[in-house]
C-alpha cells in the first residue's frame, strides 16, 4: 500500500492519475478457482477445448473475476489517507465489461480519482475510476466507477 496521506491532500487528487498496480497474471489455474468458488462453469471458462472453437479461440477469465482483482490492484496503487480507522467498499455506479481477458494473460489496474465528499455519517465518500488494462492490448477489460467510504 502506497504511503497514507493528509485528507486535504487527498482531495486535491481529484481529476488525477491515483496510480498504476503490478501487472498479475490470469491463468487458467486462476480461472478455474474462481469458478469453483463461484458455481460459474460456462465453458468458455474452464474447457479449453470447446472454448477454442469460440471466436476468442481459447478459454476466457470471468467479467467477474476480472473486477473482483480491483481490490487487490488498489492496495498497490491507491494511496491511504492518514487517520483511516476502517474503509469499506461502498458500490459502483457504473461497469462495462470492454474486452475479454484471455487464459494467461496479465492485467493490472490504474486509477483515478473521480470525486471526495463527507457525507452525513461523517465518512468520507470517494468515487474512483478504475480501468484494468489487459497487457499487449488496446482495449481495456473493464472500466469502472467505484466508490469507497472512508471512517476517519
Amino acid at each position: 500500500m502506497k504511503q497514507p496521506i493528509p485528507l486535504d491532500d487527498y482531495r486535491a487528487l481529484v481529476g488525477q492519475e491515483l496510480g498504476v498496480s503490478d501487472w498479475v497474471l490470469v491463468d487458467q489455474a486462476r480461472i478455474d478457482a474462481f469458478a469453483e468458488v463461484t458455481g460459474d462453469h460456462q465453458f468458455i471458462h474452464v474447457d479449453p477445448v470447446r472454448a477454442a472453437q469460440t471466436p476468442f479461440g481459447t478459454t476466457i477469465a470471468h467479467g467477474y473475476l476480472t473486477l473482483s482483482l480491483c481490490s487487490s490492484f488498489a492496495y498497490q496503487a491507491l494511496p491511504g489517507v492518514v487517520g483511516t480507522k476502517m474503509g469499506v467498499n461502498y458500490g459502483l455506479n457504473k461497469v462495462r465489461f470492454m474486452a475479454p481477458v484471455k487464459s494467461g494473460k496479465r492485467v493490472r489496474g490504474r486509477f483515478s480519482l473521480a470525486d471526495v465528499t463527507q457525507r452525513p455519517d461523517g465518512a468520507w465518500q470517494s468515487t474512483v475510476n478504475v480501468t484494468v488494462e489487459i497487457e499487449g492490448e488496446t482495449k481495456p477489460a473493464l472500466a469502472a466507477e467505484w466508490i469507497t467510504l472512508q471512517y476517519l
